[in-house]
């Protein structure tokens, strides 16, 4: 055929005569077919195609005319010359050459796939899919096309697409040339994912670039409901190293309210509609886990392919589908991510705000910016009209056809979407923070209020009322000299890891699950171990409520405190992290909801039940056996072997070994598969005994709050007494040589982790003279206090 190219006879070299959406298609079935990854079968109708459509009906002059000049164009102008050029091209006919090949291809797909199927006709232009250029909805699609009539006219609509608004506005911001682009149509069966499940797979996370990670997201029905916003779908996270290595690396998994989903609806006289889930739909994952694996072990052959064509890492952006009959997963297309993939050196954008205010919403976070304006609530196409530069958009969801308002805005907001839909993608790549999935939006935040914007917090974003000052630097990281003391990290929330992996770092020093079991479990473990004792409470239906779909409420704590953990010592890997075993004192843990049931009151639970004495006593060691699980899942079913253990609050040298004993029963045994177990070092029996701790521990991180609290005998918390509270005093500096000595004595590692050196390079230098192996400290403080430690060292 001259104008019809098989999905099987093109490849990546084929990019001018198939576009980049077949190219790539081509390239998959040639390369992956025989790997047992699914394509649906299809063929291009090729730019040759398009061409000679172009000549038979005299348009390549009304083309030129209209945009032979578009550079200096305005919107309005553009908009309608384009509107010309569509015109022009649906009118046009089809030749009859054209026609009778597109025809047979058609039937020839029948014939190989099956009278009964549908198919989509897709856009794939010659300028799309290129590295720095998604083109995120530019083109047009039409899925579930049956007769030879729709198709035929579908081709024209996708001839036509290569001039809409938005399509032409992004070609001018791209300086990509208005005339000389061609376009090619992509005929492939469709996947009866409408009966199951789709969505869209990047090979790296989409907000911080951390490429070890693979990111899906997932939602019931086909799959345009999730790029255009529609829903807040599934998401899932995968650790690639791992993986690699045949290990379950499963991180994470955050089920989506699913609302809506898009199937095929022939009876009503349209092609698509979406319906209502229902309430089980909503309430479970679109894909068990060894579907997500499957598909991650899929992903990874892609990118491999990809990467090596282009000898360098090449993540990728994928949509995939599940067909409802067969139960199959297909991939239905592959690009490169074209955000990322691109960024130039070691680079890092810090934003600090510099204040606060009222919180107004929360949704999920894009951009890792801050922004801020007047915000403009916007419902349809004619209200953007109004749309001034630097205000703050907020809409339902967003179109392709808004985007030339979008590159205007401070910041964006959406009632719906997740990390992959078309805010979310086009916030990406012009670099605009956005927050999805905020629910309320449109409906709490009203035009011209003044707003915030940040998305610096990890996953979740936030709006805040009014203009809060904030600080942008921009940091070149592979500029800064690494001292030999370490500078690690202290983390707790899971959500803020892979930006923070970017920090300048020797790894994680101290690793905190309380908040992890705070904000994401929020239950006593013993109320779950014991549910049967207030499953007919209040506090038992709120339970219910949280731990939904688990049968087993154990292991409810147990796979959510191993996803937190693993994140972060995936976010590190291969370098340490260091987790410290749950340190609540009686009071805290009384909080979390079925806490009072099993938790007595204390006159002082800051030296109480607390630390090491809980994980063998009987009314705790069962709570302590399901974090020893959660740790235990992270290192032996993840594989992720940087995870160590870190013992708080101490008291003795017996109940040292006591904890062990306890962790080996849950198949955490020390010096096995290279399990190092730390203890904090807090009390003044821990310093004073340090060699005798160091015959049994790894080694040791002092807690300088505590050391300094229990050494002088005042309550930190004290107004009245803070005075005295000070970590240069002569008897805890003492205390902190003595440690130190006595771990180095032992051939053992020992660390500080604590805010004191941050605030005062007088105590950092003590640290260095005294030889500590490492310093760990909060984010904020890491840049500043490597910048001390290298004068110190004698770095410049």
């Amino acid at each position: 055929m001259k104008y019809i190219k098989w999905f099987d006879e093109v490849s990546h070299k084929d990019l001018a005569l198939v576009g980049g959406k077949i190219a790539s298609l081509g390239e998959m079935v040639q390369q992956f077919r025989a790997k047992e990854i699914k394509i649906p079968n299809g063929f291009a109708i090729t730019t040759h195609a398009y061409q000679h459509y172009i000549k038979e009906n005299r348009l390549a002059q009304v083309i030129v005319d209209l945009l032979g000049s578009s550079k200096h164009l305005n919107k309005e102008v553009l908009a309608e010359r384009s509107e010309k050029i569509r015109s022009a091209l649906m009118n046009g006919k089809l030749p009859p050459d054209l026609e009778s090949e597109i025809l047979e291809g058609f039937r020839q797909l029948k014939d190989k796939e099956g009278a009964h199927i549908s198919v989509a006709v897709r856009s794939s232009a010659t300028a799309e899919d290129l590295p720095d250029a998604s083109f995120a909805g530019q083109q047009e699609s039409y899925l579930n096309i049956r007769t030879e009539t729709d198709l035929l006219e579908k081709c024209r609509y996708c001839f036509a697409s290569l001039y809409t608004d938005r399509a032409v506005s992004y070609r001018q911001d791209k300086n990509i040339s208005q005339t000389q682009i061609s376009l090619s149509v992509c005929i492939q069966m469709m996947v009866r994912s409408d009966l199951a499940s789709s969505g869209v797979l990047f090979t790296l996370e989409t907000e911080s670039g951390f490429k070890d990670a693979i990111l899906i997201n997932a939602s019931w029905g086909l799959g345009e409901n999730i790029v255009k916003g529609i829903v807040n779908p599934d998401e899932y996270v995968v650790f690639k190293p791992t993986l690699r290595e045949g290990r379950r690396a499963l991180l994470n998994k955050k089920r989506g309210g699913k609302e809506f989903k898009l199937i095929y609806d022939r009876a009503a006289g349209k092609s698509l509609r979406n319906v209502a889930t229902t309430v089980k739909e909503q309430t479970e994952y679109c894909l068990s886990d060894e579907e997500i694996l499957k598909l991650s072990h899929q992903s990874l052959i892609i990118e491999d392919h990809y990467s090596h064509l282009k000898g360098a890492p090449v993540p990728m952006d994928i949509e995939w589908g599940k067909d409802g009959i067969t139960g199959e997963l297909y991939i239905l297309q592959a690009r490169p991510e074209t955000v990322h993939s691109q960024a130039k050196g070691a680079f890092l954008d810090l934003y600090t705000l510099k204040g606060t205010g009222p919180t107004l919403l929360t949704g999920d976070s894009i951009g890792q910016k801050v922004g801020q304006g007047k915000v403009r609530i916007i419902h349809s196409l004619n209200d953007l009209l109004a749309f001034q530069q630097g205000e703050v958009l907020v809409s339902e969801k967003t179109e392709p056809d808004w985007e030339p308002y979008m590159k205007k805005s401070a910041a964006i907001i959406t009632d719906k979407g997740g990390r992959t839909c078309h805010a979310a993608i086009v916030g990406r790549e012009l670099g605009i923070p956005a927050i999805v999935g905020t629910v309320k939006g449109t409906s709490l935040l009203k035009t011209g209020q003044e707003v915030t914007v940040s998305c610096i917090s990890g996953d979740e974003g936030f709006v805040y009322e009014g203009l809060i000052p904030y600080e942008h630097k921009t940091l070149a990281v592979d500029k800064i000299p690494r001292p030999k003391t370490k500078i690690m990290l202290n983390i707790a929330n899971p959500h803020t890891a892979f930006k923070t992996s970017f920090l300048p770092n020797d790894g994680v020093g101290l690793a905190r699950m309380e908040f992890i079991i705070n904000n994401t479990i929020k239950i006593h473990p013993m109320a779950l171990i014991h549910f049967d004792v207030i499953s007919k409470t209040e506090v038992g239906a709120k339970i219910e409520k949280i731990t939904a779909g688990y049968e087993d409420k154990k292991q409810f704590f147990v796979d959510q405190l191993a996803s937190g953990i693993a994140t972060i010592t995936a976010a590190f890997y291969p370098k340490d992290v260091i987790v410290r075993l749950s340190d609540f004192k009686s009071n805290e843990y009384a909080h979390l909801l079925g806490g009072e049931v099993f938790e007595e009151k204390e006159e002082n639970p800051m030296i109480g039940f607390r630390g090491a004495a809980r994980y063998y006593h009987e009314r705790f060691a069962q709570a302590f056996s399901l974090e020893c699980l959660a740790l235990q899942k992270v290192r032996a079913e993840m594989g992720l072997t940087n995870l160590k253990v870190m013992v708080p609050f101490c008291r003795t040298v017996d109940e040292g070994k006591r904890v062990l004993q306890e962790m080996r029963k849950y198949g955490l045994e020390q010096h096995q598969k290279g399990l190092e177990v730390y203890v904090m070092c807090e009390i003044p029996s821990n310093a004073i005994l340090a060699e005798q701790f160091a015959e049994i521990f790894d080694g040791f991180s002092i807690g300088s709050n505590d050391l300094t609290q229990l050494t002088l005998g005042v309550d930190r918390d004290s107004e009245i007494l803070s005075y005295l509270f000070d970590e240069n005093d002569p008897a805890v500096l003492q205390m902190i040589q003595m440690a130190i000595k006595g771990a180095h004595k032992k051939g053992k590692k020992i660390g500080l982790c604590g805010q004191r050196p941050s605030d005062d390079p007088t105590f950092a230098r003590f640290l260095i003279e005294q030889g500590i192996d490492s310093i760990s400290l909060n984010s904020d403080a890491v840049l500043k206090i490597t910048e001390v430690v290298n004068a110190i060292e004698g770095k410049h």
